[in-house]
């Protein structure tokens, strides 16, 4: 019964099945907004098709886990079908509950028309734990829900497919302001496309109505300072560094981010210079999926020889951010930090 599927696949699933769903469904996902999208849909599915008592648990390494094991050999009062919701916010079950998990998922392989159905939420699974002996378990004996991220470049175009949802619709310049001022939020995001359907009729929406409507929602991460580095995107790259330094953002924390990742970086440039296997270091310093393609975006356009010079100049912020002194170097040293993430977020190919 292996099958992954994404969120607009998941509703061409649940539309051709109809009353017969899988027996258990493994939704994950880091992106809050999606994740309760797809759980809701699912949750819908179920009680239109008789699925009607609702179990829900929340769980992790410490829980007992034998509830759940209760809740799925217990039998309903009045004999009705029910949802076994297991919410597992850490993405850490712990043995017992890597135990628990493959047993279910044995379980609803074994009996596919089974009258419970089990709904487990997880957060974004990295490789190891994908490939873990109990989510290989879930994945064979149901239905694994991939909820991806909605990366910067595709915001846009998702903020426009919600507007066309409420049969709304406005220029590409107009969908670029939008996802700029909700950047990181899809919450806030979904919240504003509303807002603008209640405020304006359907069709055409006027560049400045939408600005007098959408507030300023933007939530800067550090993850996303980094991705904006790496991609070259100078004006995102300042654009976030002033975010975070509004929103009281630790510097430290910034400068892990991009100090971690020019030091990373400094040593795949330096394995292919050598003629190593870069490939093979990315994996070892996982570095995986969207990280590498930008990592990579990065060591093409970035010469050689500017990372070592960026590793030092990192550990200069970092003194400048304990209060000493570097000649030569801005005294705030958040100016610093934004004169270091442009060393390579706006580098050519030359040194």
């Amino acid at each position: 019964m292996a099958q992954t599927l994404d969120a607009e696949r998941l509703a061409e699933h649940l539309q051709r099945a109809g009353g017969r769903l899988a027996p258990l469904y493994t939704v994950s996902g880091d992106e809050p907004l999606l994740v309760t999208e797809a759980v809701d849909a699912l949750r819908a599915a179920a009680r239109a098709a008789g699925y009607t008592e609702r179990v829900s648990l929340v769980m992790d390494a410490r829980s007992d886990w034998s509830a759940v094991t209760a809740a799925t050999q217990s039998v309903s009062l009045f004999g009705d079908r029910r949802i076994l919701e297991i919410k597992i916010p850490t993405g850490k079950p712990g043995k017992a509950g890597a135990d628990t998990l493959a047993r279910l998922a044995e379980q609803a392989e074994k009996q596919p028309d089974a009258d419970t159905l089990a709904l487990v939420s997880l957060p974004r699974l990295d490789k190891a734990t994908r490939e873990s002996r109990w989510v290989q378990a879930l994945a064979r004996g149901g239905m694994m829900v991939d909820v991806p991220t909605i990366e910067r470049g595709r915001l846009p175009a998702w903020v426009g497919a919600r507007l066309a949802r409420q049969n709304q619709r406005t220029d590409n310049a107009t969908l670029q302001w939008i996802a700029d001022k909700v950047e990181g939020n899809l919450l806030a995001a979904h919240q504003e496309i509303q807002k603008l359907g209640l405020l304006y009729p359907e069709g055409q929406l006027a560049a400045e109505d939408v600005e007098r409507a959408v507030l300023n929602v933007a939530r800067y991460d550090v993850f996303g300072l980094r991705d904006a580095m790496l991609a070259g995107d100078t004006a995102r790259t300042i654009r976030m560094i002033d975010g975070l330094r509004a929103e009281g953002e630790a510097l430290p924390l910034v400068l892990w981010a991009v100090g971690e990742e020019i030091r990373l970086l400094a040593r795949v440039a330096e394995a292919r210079a050598l003629g190593q296997d870069a490939g093979g270091l990315m994996r070892r310093l996982r570095i995986f999926g969207a990280h590498e393609r930008l990592a990579m975006q990065a060591l093409s356009r970035v010469h050689p020889n500017v990372w070592p010079a960026a590793v030092q100049h990192a550990h200069e912020v970092d003194r400048l951010i304990k209060g000493l002194s570097v000649p030569g170097r801005l005294a705030d040293p958040w100016e610093e930090m934004t004169r270091l993430a442009l060393r390579v977020a706006a580098a050519g190919g030359r040194p």
